[in-house]
């Protein structure tokens, strides 16, 4: 999967320069009808990605000599123009001094957003529709073929205690923080497309502008959240043998009255586990990039170490930059924050179906922290072993009458 991200971000900033250099070196056009400036030919060549001779511009930056001649014609700027300036700021050529601002004020021209406003609004936002919406579509029509995961057994009437208050806070924490962080993701990233025709311009901007300052806060609480999971769980998600024997009968989701060994959490729940873990970091790593990127760039180090382990010259690339402009660190984050963000989204939509409408009792063993004791017999029979052998489950004799 990480292979697979890094091709599809890598080819943003490498695919478009690498044509270019690849493409043959022809004859320029004649200019004569346009004064030497560029013409038509030109625009297009630069559009198919061809490599052009650009000296026509690059060496067009007025002649300062000539300021007190052309003053008359030019007024207070003398011989060079506007767009003399600018094309000498294109082209890296303008003796420029920054003496205020950031590392930002010191990139005038970054010829990379374009490349990254394309493919964001493009393939990114195309792609990782189609991979929530399938995810969805999928989930609709296992629902329809299997219907909901019903308790096989008859029920006791008594129950089990499956996650502490605590536990319980952490999941709820980490849960509807990143339940808020993906709506407001979502609504900054499809908002001009779907928003805008709806509820126009001016609602757009108040909800974008909501949704950007909700999303920036409330991560904070994610990463709280993530930590306290982990922390909480872990060891108990550490991959055994048993996990072998449930992923060989799909963990009995798919056949009814299939119900094979589990300790606390079965193996469907370690990936999840786990993703959610991997993931999570990920998403918060790039996160804080986002949030503070002068003193927290992350691409021009994972470049580094990528290079020295060989890694994109396998995939198919040379050198991977290593000198980043802000701006650049900062595109990379955003895009590499949304695919991972896709990636887990349509995870835990998956894990919300099987803990709310997809199997039942499963919501209860984090609304209330208890589970039937024949759910935990079927679900995670080793786990409830061990706990009748600490002594942590419900005398029968005091329990009440059994559930029909």
């Amino acid at each position: 999967m990480s292979r697979m991200i890094l091709t599809l971000l890598l080819s943003l900033f490498l695919a478009a320069p690498l044509a270019a250099q690849e493409a043959p070196q022809g004859a320029g056009p004649d200019r004569s009808a346009t004064g030497g400036a560029q013409t038509l030919e030109d625009i297009l060549a630069r559009q198919r990605g061809e490599k052009i001779d650009d000296s026509f511009r690059r060496d067009a930056t007025g002649n300062p000599d000539d300021a007190a001649g052309m003053a008359g014609q030019l007024g207070t700027l003398g011989g060079t123009s506007d767009a003399e300036v600018w094309r000498a700021l294109r082209y890296g050529l303008a003796d420029v001094k920054v003496s205020t601002g950031g590392p930002e004020a010191r990139v005038l021209i970054q010829d990379a957003g374009m490349n990254w406003l394309e493919f964001r609004k493009g393939p990114l936002a195309t792609y990782g529709a189609y991979l929530l919406g399938g995810t969805l579509a999928l989930l609709a029509l296992f629902y329809l073929i299997r219907g909901k995961i019903r308790i096989d057994g008859a029920k006791t009437g008594r129950t089990v205690t499956r996650f502490q208050a605590i536990e319980r806070f952490g999941h709820w924490l980490m849960a509807g923080s990143f339940v808020v962080l993906a709506i407001t993701g979502l609504l900054v990233l499809f908002g001009r497309t779907v928003l805008i025709p709806l509820f126009g311009r001016e609602a757009f901007s108040t909800i974008a502008l909501a949704s950007k300052w909700v999303h920036n806060n409330i991560a904070w609480a994610f990463m709280l959240g993530l930590v306290m999971v982990f922390v909480m769980w872990v060891m108990h998600n550490i991959p055994s043998r048993t996990d072998l024997k449930w992923l060989a009968v799909g963990g009995g989701i798919f056949t009814k009255g299939v119900h094979p060994p589990a300790k606390k959490f079965n193996a469907g729940q370690k990936m999840i586990f786990w993703a959610v873990i991997i993931l999570g970091a990920s998403i918060s790593a790039s996160g804080l990039s986002l949030l503070f990127p002068f003193e927290l760039p992350m691409f021009a180090k994972t470049f580094t170490i990528l290079n020295q382990t060989g890694l994109p010259q396998l995939v198919g690339y040379g050198e991977l930059p290593v000198m980043l402009a802000p701006h650049e660190e900062m595109q990379l984050a955003t895009l590499w924050h949304t695919v991972v963000a896709f990636v887990l989204i349509a995870i835990i939509l998956a894990h919300i179906y099987i803990g709310s409408v997809g199997m039942e009792g499963a919501f209860d063993a984090m609304g209330s922290g208890e589970v039937e004791e024949q759910w935990a017999r079927e679900h995670h029979g080793l786990w409830l072993e061990e706990l009748k052998d600490k002594g942590h489950t419900q005398d029968p004799a005091k329990a009440g009458t059994p559930a029909e």
